[in-house]
């Protein structure tokens, strides 16, 4: 099995160009939004750590972002909890997609958690910044305070890109995209 890591900065549409692939994409952030809608365990955990912050399930994510924001150490907590729980995750999507040829790897922080192993393929999602921050801006809970305190807890994007072996030049375009996935596919068959 071929691991695609799809990596690049916030905002920059590495889950629009990991869904082109036409493989089997694991997606941590559709993960953890997914346990905070339904894992009465991790919220348990959350309000034993966050009392002050977690009040009800399901988790609203309006107070994971209060929670981050007053302390910057709460982010380290809530990260702690939620992590492992995604690497079960991800274990699990690996063992059912163990006979594809392919899979795809759609986790924020692939590099940062030495989530990827040495034979994955990394593909760095570049983008102009102003796309970036103009995708940003639309999110529903956009706030810029949060994605800096993200942003810092990441490596720099020109980082991210020296560790790659494949760039993608993402205008937000579907066609292009498929065309960059489709030559990297040709390569590594």
């Amino acid at each position: 099995m071929i691991r695609i890591g799809i990596i690049g900065d916030i905002g920059s549409g590495k889950t629009f160009v990991a869904n082109n692939f036409g493989y089997p994409v694991f997606n941590a952030d559709y993960e953890v939004s997914k346990l905070y809608q339904k894992d009465k365990k991790i919220f348990v955990k959350l309000k034993k750590k966050l009392p002050k912050y977690i009040s009800n399930f399901p988790i609203n994510k309006n107070e994971i972002t209060n929670a981050i924001l007053s302390n910057k150490n709460n982010l380290k907590q809530i990260i702690e909890i939620v992590h492992k729980e995604i690497r079960k995750k991800l274990i699990l999507f690996l063992k059912k997609n163990r006979n594809k040829k392919i899979v795809i790897l759609d986790i924020p922080l692939l590099i940062e958690n030495k989530i990827f192993n040495k034979n994955d393929l990394l593909v760095f999602v570049d983008s102009k910044k102003k796309d970036i921050n103009k995708k940003i801006k639309k999110r529903v809970n956009f706030n810029i305070k949060l994605i800096n305190m993200f942003r810092k807890i990441q490596l720099k994007p020109f980082l991210k890109k020296k560790k790659s072996h494949y760039i993608i030049k993402n205008t937000f375009t579907k066609d292009p995209v498929k065309k960059q996935i489709k030559k990297i596919l040709n390569e590594i068959k």
